[in-house]
């Protein structure tokens, strides 16, 4: 328990019971804990527990008492009942792992009035125990924008996040269609490190994870420089990204980066009528226009949350370019969605280039073999600080593959490259990425929390990236006023579907959000 509060940084005072099964409640080991801590244990019915929706299910506990999760589902119902912070426990061990999340809007938790039940920490097993840590939210209910109000504890901002995308697409429209070739004033080649450049600046305008590459991984580039006489030879790089997706190397092109993916996409495919779903990262139009092809926007809406509906895309688009989790509004979509997508000769592209900033990585397609045409693009320069090396991988099909690399110069990734690619599929270090994704999850509560406290400003809905889309009247007015206090936002008029009124903020650590949340509370003094 200990470990599990360190993780959400707070201390034992903080917590305001103990809760599990009822019949659980009276062992001499949760009752000692109990008595540890100086709170109550709260045991709750099998049925109670079985109807709260926990986001990492695990088949032992269903079996044996009905609820995928005792410690989960325990400490959201604890919490859901206005105990603040409460600690769920179930003897033994759960089997299982996933992404954070709220209980069940319709189970009991909703019952309470201005408050939402938030899992800070994940269960977390050891052989004898599993522990999971939930805490009680207060929401303003007549609020349009979501959010939540900063709790009063004493470790600051800490807030659930906006409730969760639909699983199924929502039967009215959601987008408007331009099948037009454009020649509008979006600056597809504007990236965010060009709100940085040259100037000393605090940055959440890239979305690159700080204080990357951790040493472990520098050290492995490092040793590499010894062998920059031989030419790169890819080949364990590709079987280690093919053994972590369960696919063979067949199905894995390493480029140098995303954006080479994007290029080679729109230079070695065939396509009639491509179609990018936006607002998202700008490159793969830019790649499509500079091939030659005019390219169709499919424009999601604000007032629809940014949520992709399956049905605006035209059925003759013959490529399909969208991205998950969404560059720049932080949607999630669901698998199922962009699944629909696929026809017969057709090709979607899926950038998942923030996809392991997600815990669990849910929603993702990577490794799916049965949806047709399906190509996803993954990039390692983002969670592990490797923009500056440039390395990425294509998940697809032997022949799309082949049509890629035939289009490929030689030696395409450099050989530290290649052995950072084969670093990163290590089991070590996906542990360490899945466990990066959760400390987002919980910095960009904070963010979100802090966000909240503001009149002015409306943030979208759901985000589940290492980012969240803002929206200012006069955005980039304020933007500006940021730089002069020392921060760096990312401009978010030249992303097609928004205007200057938007503003992405990439999640930072707390101590740096405090101080651009106090920046931004006099950027917006001194607009009037």
């Amino acid at each position: 328990m200990d470990e599990v509060l360190r993780e959400a940084g707070l201390s034992r005072t903080a917590v305001r019971s103990l809760a599990t099964l009822d019949v659980r409640a009276a062992e001499a080991g949760i009752a000692g804990a109990a008595a540890a801590l100086g709170v109550p244990v709260r045991g709750f019915a099998a049925g109670e527990l079985a109807i709260v929706s926990v986001p990492n299910p695990s088949a032992r506990p269903l079996t044996a008492t009905g609820t995928a999760s005792v410690a989960e589902a325990a400490a959201l119902l604890a919490a859901g009942g206005g105990t603040g912070v409460g600690v769920g426990v179930s003897a033994g061990s759960e089997a299982g792992t996933g992404p954070e999340a709220e209980a069940d809007p319709g189970g009991p938790v909703a019952s309470v009035a201005r408050a939402r039940a938030v899992l800070l920490v994940p269960k977390r097993k050891t052989r004898r125990v599993t522990c999971a840590l939930a805490a009680s939210v207060p929401v303003r209910s007549h609020e349009d924008a979501p959010g939540a109000r900063l709790l009063p504890l004493p470790h600051g901002y800490i807030a659930g996040e906006p409730g969760s995308p639909p699983t199924i697409p929502t039967p009215h429209t959601t987008a408007a269609m331009d099948m037009h070739t454009h020649t509008d004033a979006h600056d597809l080649r504007h990236h965010g490190d060009a709100e940085v450049r040259d100037e000393k600046l605090i940055d959440l305008a890239v979305n690159v994870r700080t204080d990357t590459p951790p040493d472990w991984l520098r050290r492995r580039i490092a040793d590499s420089l010894t062998g920059l006489a031989a030419y790169p030879d890819g080949r364990v790089a590709r079987a280690a990204v093919a053994e972590r997706h369960d696919l063979p190397p067949s199905r894995v092109l390493l480029t140098a980066g995303a954006a080479e993916a994007f290029v080679l996409l729109a230079r070695a495919l065939p396509a009639r009528r491509p179609v990018v779903v936006h607002p998202q990262f700008t490159e793969p139009e830019a790649a499509l226009r500079d091939a030659g092809h005019a390219v169709g926007r499919v424009l999601l809406r604000e007032e629809d949350g940014f949520r992709l509906d399956p049905a605006a895309v035209p059925e003759d688009a013959d490529l399909v370019v969208i991205g998950n989790p969404t560059n720049p509004t932080s949607v999630l979509h669901p698998a199922a969605s962009i699944a629909a997508l696929a026809r017969p000769g057709r090709t979607l592209v899926v950038d998942e280039a923030f996809m392991d900033a997600v815990p669990g990585e849910r929603e993702s397609l990577a490794g799916r073999t049965d949806v047709p045409g399906l190509v996803v693009l993954r990039s390692l320069t983002k969670t592990w600080g490797l923009a500056g090396l440039r390395i990425g991988y294509v998940l697809a099909a032997p022949g799309t593959i082949a049509d890629l690399e035939r289009a490929q110069p030689l030696w395409p990734v450099s050989t530290p490259a290649l052995v950072a690619a084969e670093a990163c599929m290590s089991r070590a270090a996906l542990a360490e990425a899945e466990h990066a994704a959760y400390r987002i999850g919980t910095e960009r509560a904070h963010l979100l929390a802090g966000l909240a406290e503001f009149d002015e400003v409306r943030t979208v809905a759901g985000a589940e990236g290492p980012f969240v889309l803002v929206r200012i009247d006069g955005a980039d007015a304020v933007r500006e006023r940021l730089r002069s206090l020392g921060f760096a936002a990312r401009r978010g008029d030249t992303f097609p579907g928004l205007d200057g009124n938007w503003l992405r903020l990439a999640v930072r650590d707390r101590a740096t959000t405090n101080r651009f949340l106090q920046a931004l509370d006099q950027a917006l003094l001194m607009g009037g």
